[in-house]
This record gives C-alpha cells, sequence and structure tokens, in this order.
C-alpha cells in the first residue's frame, strides 16, 4: 500500500466549473466538491457537464466521505449523479445541506445518503484525516474552507472565498483559524484562482445595496431581478428592497423557488409571509407594485429569462416599462448567449441593467491583493492552484513568485494530473486520461465528443438524406427519394434534387454492375456535388434497398 498523500483534482482545474478534488492517503479517499459545468456555445444539445470520476470507480469502497465547500452549483450540481456511485456521507454546514438535500431529493435519493452537518468552528475524525472546516466570505452564507490535517501534513483548501469584512450575513472571513493553521504549519494550500487577473480587491457584497436601492426608489414598472437559484444572500437583498417600497415578491424558477423554500424553513431567508405572491397572482397588482425574483443569467434556453426573452414564457410577458436586472456574471464561453438574451429584453420593451453598466452585482471571488494575503497568512510550503482556467492558475503562480516563492514550491496543474508528496517533496505525475462527461436529458456520459461534432455540422450546414432502390446490377429501380433540411429551400431546389439523382444513377452505373456496395460511393459523390453547388458540406447519408 502506498502511504503517501496523493490529491487528484477530478474537474475544475483548467476550468470554470464542475469543481471536484480527491484527497487519498494509504486506503482512504475524501471528496471535495461534486460541480456542474455549463456547456459552451458549440455543445449543441449538452444540459450540463460533470466531473470525469472514473479513477474512482474501481475504489468506491475506499471513499470515506464526500466535503462540500457550499452550495453553488459549480461545487454540488453534480451531487446526484456522484451519490448514484459513492456510498459515503456528505458532509455540509447547514444551508448547504439543505440546497444538497434539494439536489438529492430530485435524484431520488434523499432516502439512501448520510448527511451530517459541520459548523465552521467544529473539528471532524474522518478515518486518518482530521477536517476542521474554516468560514470564508463569498456570495452565499454558509461557506467553508477545509484545514485536512493527514499522516503526512496539513492542506489547506479555500473553497471560494474573498475577504469581505461587511458581508451581507455579518461573518467576515476566519482569519484567525487562518494564522493558526499558519503556526502549525501547512504543507500545501489549495486556493481559488477564479479572480487571478484581476488587480486589487473584490467588492464587498454591501456595496450593491446603494445600487438596488436607486434601482426601487425609481423604477415605475415591475421589477424583475435575475440572479443564481442559489445566491441566496441576493434573494434576502431583493426581498428587503421590494419590502422598504411596498412590493409583493414572486420567485419564478423551480430550483430558485426550492432553494428559497429551503433556505426561508432553516432561517437563512426572512421573507414575510404575506409580501410572497405566486408567479399566477403577479397580473393582479399594479407594477409599481410587483418585484419578481427569477432563474437564467447565463442564457440557458428553458430559464425564465431565456423563455422570457424569447415571448416563450406560459405565465410571463415582457411589458414595456419593465426593469430587468441581471445580477450575475457571465460565466466564460457564456457571453453570447447573454448578450443575445440582453438584446431580445430590451427589443421587447424592458430596460436592462447588467454588471457592465450598473452596481447590480458583485464577485464573489477574491482578486489578486486578496489571494497574496491568503499565502501571507497561510504561508504553505507548496502552493497549488485550484478553480479556473489555466490562464488563472498561471497567474496565480505569478503572485506567489511575487511573494519570493520559487517555481518548485508551485504546481500548476489540470484535471486528472496527480501530486504526491514523498516527505515533504511533491512530486507531480503524468496527466491521466479523461475528459468531459455530458449530460443529455437522461443520459449521462452516453454520448462524446463525436455526437457533439455531428450535431455541430447538422446545425452549421445541414442535412441531405438520399433513399436508393437498386437491383444489384447497375440499375437504379423508380426514383430516389431526396431529403434535405437546412441547406436550401426545397421547394426552389428542383436543380439540386435532379442532380443528386442523376449522380446516384452514374454511381450505381459504376459500381452496382460489378455488385460491389455503393452506399459509400454514392455519399462521397453526394458530398462533393452538394459541395460543388452550394459550398455546403451537410451530414449525408445514404440507404441503399
Amino acid at each position: 500500500m502506498n502511504n503517501n498523500l496523493r490529491i487528484l483534482p477530478l474537474g475544475g482545474l483548467g476550468e470554470i466549473g464542475k469543481n471536484m478534488m480527491a484527497i487519498e492517503y494509504g486506503d482512504e479517499i475524501i471528496l471535495i466538491d461534486a460541480g456542474i459545468m455549463f456547456p459552451e456555445n458549440d455543445m449543441l444539445g449538452i444540459d450540463t457537464i460533470i466531473p470525469d470520476y472514473k479513477y474512482l470507480l474501481d475504489k468506491l469502497d475506499r471513499v470515506q466521505a464526500v466535503l462540500i465547500t457550499h452550495g453553488h452549483e459549480d461545487h454540488v450540481g453534480a451531487i446526484g449523479h456522484l451519490m448514484r456511485d459513492v456510498d459515503a456521507p456528505i458532509y455540509a454546514t447547514p444551508l448547504t445541506r439543505g440546497l444538497v438535500e434539494v439536489k438529492l431529493r430530485r435524484a431520488k435519493l434523499l432516502q439512501d445518503v448520510e448527511l451530517v452537518t459541520i459548523q465552521a468552528e467544529g473539528t471532524y475524525q474522518i478515518g486518518s484525516f482530521t477536517i476542521e472546516p474554516f468560514r470564508v466570505t463569498h456570495s452565499i452564507p454558509d461557506c467553508v474552507g477545509f484545514g485536512i490535517t493527514t499522516p503526512a501534513g496539513l492542506i489547506v483548501h479555500t473553497g471560494d472565498y474573498k475577504f469581505d469584512q461587511t458581508p451581507i450575513d455579518g461573518r467576515p472571513s476566519d482569519f484567525a483559524r487562518l494564522a493558526e493553521f499558519s503556526r502549525r504549519g501547512v504543507l500545501a494550500l489549495l486556493a481559488d484562482s477564479t479572480n487571478a487577473d484581476r488587480p486589487g480587491w473584490t467588492g464587498s457584497e454591501a456595496i450593491i445595496q446603494d445600487a438596488f436601492d436607486k434601482l426601487f426608489r425609481e423604477a415605475q414598472g415591475r421589477i424583475i431581478v435575475a440572479t443564481f437559484a442559489s445566491i441566496i444572500s441576493r434573494i434576502q437583498l431583493v426581498a428587503d428592497m421590494a419590502a422598504r417600497y411596498g412590493r409583493k415578491l414572486a420567485i419564478t424558477g423551480r430550483s430558485m423557488r426550492d432553494n428559497a423554500k429551503m433556505a426561508r424553513k432553516l432561517g437563512y431567508l426572512n421573507i414575510p409571509e404575506e409580501m410572497l405572491i405566486d408567479i399566477d397572482q403577479v397580473a393582479n397588482y399594479p407594477n409599481h407594485e410587483i418585484c419578481i425574483m427569477a432563474t437564467g443569467t447565463q442564457g440557458e434556453p428553458s430559464a425564465v429569462m431565456g423563455r422570457l426573452a424569447r415571448g416563450r414564457h406560459r405565465r410571463l410577458r415582457i411589458k414595456k416599462g419593465d426593469t430587468v436586472v441581471f445580477s450575475a456574471h457571465a460565466i466564460p464561453g457564456n457571453e453570447e448567449v447573454v448578450y443575445r438574451t440582453i438584446n431580445r429584453l430590451f427589443q421587447r420593451g424592458a430596460h436592462v441593467l447588467y454588471e457592465k453598466i450598473a452596481n447590480v452585482h458583485v464577485s464573489g471571488h477574491a482578486s489578486q491583493e486578496e489571494m497574496k494575503l491568503m499565502i501571507n497568512l497561510v504561508r504553505p510550503k507548496y502552493l497549488i492552484p485550484v478553480h479556473g482556467e489555466l490562464r488563472h492558475l498561471k497567474q496565480h503562480a505569478e503572485l506567489a513568485k511575487e511573494l519570493g516563492y520559487s517555481p518548485n514550491r508551485i504546481a500548476v496543474i489540470e484535471n486528472g494530473t496527480p501530486v504526491e508528496f514523498e516527505g515533504d517533496k511533491l512530486i507531480i505525475h503524468e496527466r491521466m486520461p479523461g475528459g468531459y462527461v455530458f449530460v443529455d436529458g437522461a443520459g449521462v456520459g452516453d454520448i462524446g465528443w463525436s455526437v457533439v461534432r455531428e450535431r455541430d455540422q447538422l446545425a452549421q450546414n445541414g442535412f441531405f438524406m438520399a433513399v436508393v432502390t437498386t437491383n444489384g446490377r447497375g440499375d437504379v429501380i423508380g426514383q430516389p427519394d431526396i431529403i434535405s433540411r437546412g441547406i436550401i429551400d426545397m421547394a426552389e431546389s428542383d436543380d439540386l434534387i435532379e442532380g443528386a439523382k442523376d449522380t446516384i444513377a452514374r454511381v450505381v452505373r459504376q459500381h452496382g454492375a460489378n455488385r460491389k456496395p455503393v452506399d459509400k460511393p454514392i455519399r462521397d459523390a453526394l458530398n462533393r456535388f452538394v459541395y460543388a453547388g452550394t459550398g455546403k458540406r451537410p451530414f449525408v447519408h445514404v440507404i441503399v434497398k
């Protein structure tokens, strides 16, 4: 048995999203987080992406626990998939546990999974690991990082954090515990890199209160605020403003409704019952008395804002005079679809506010000066940048160098790259095979890049299909059936159709007389013919009877 300490990122390093980390010592493994990632523009039809944890599948009996830093989708969104395979307790703070319960209930796993509620000041023994959660500020309450004492040394995992001195919940980061870790000696710091390219300090959540106060004071019509379903502090801020200015509050979007219901039950949301109304009741009140909270800040077609932008929401329509607020940052790769959604809302008569033109959102991640402060507080022997694209990880490393860290004390790695400690010596191993696991409807991992590329080809160039009946001796029986979609208007494509039929007959004469299969030659010939006539390379499919 290898008793070296081993750290393996399964998601979140080299990308924004689907955060997941495995920490292994001897025959014991603990996991930190299990998040999702939103699909990029070229991942057509994909709903979400989850971490590739094939590495664990022959080691499932060794998994001791799943630790959750906080309740955002990129940290808990894949928990329902992971827990179908992993039989281990989940450790989470009260609010985070509630958000996890929502996920597990939806996956019909709630009764099968052990949930352990932890506190930021506690200490928990899990096998040979001693777990010490510590409070950090982010854009959601009840966030923690983890101090993890192993037989090989102390690891500190920050989770997502910033050093907000005036957080909405009044509970700043636990500087004392971070300093206490430093006094003990920290072998490795795994630190959030998301804003490593942003100089200075990240603004406090409190700074957006003034912007929202001005918005509610001046808006004449309905106010529709879109944010992530798990940003409970933003829901509370909007509820407070609605109460101050005499507006009723409707919450729409299944995930936001479920999360808000759970957070109210646990006491993390304080919304008077008489102020809440159902979305169906909105039409019963004057526009200036209505505030709506909704999902869809990333332009997701099925979310509320995406449907409102296209005029396809069953219960709501954008009215002239509505003020729509995107209180979230566009995740890298989603900018195009987010701005397209914003443009459509403008076209429908809404006044739209978003991060670039109003203080309606503030990042939940540390900027450069906070990252330097974290390193100086903890003073680890090694820094392992986590949570970010490769450019963020590299920039985080540069910040550490400015603080006097030599390159051999910094490990910039990506998903699937194991780091091992032999004593206090860090060794980076070769990257393991792996990739994206696509969630596509009810299927998880059922399709790969080949199917996604086929979808892209269909979307870009269309579809061309020929059904041909032959006698096997070089003759076409009857007329081939030609079906074309997404290339040109079929009503104006007589020349293309007739030319395709002539091409098929020629190929069948050339190859069919020799009793050779003709489906591939027909497909190749049609590819050349359609490209010559249209400049397109559609997905060509041939059926020979």
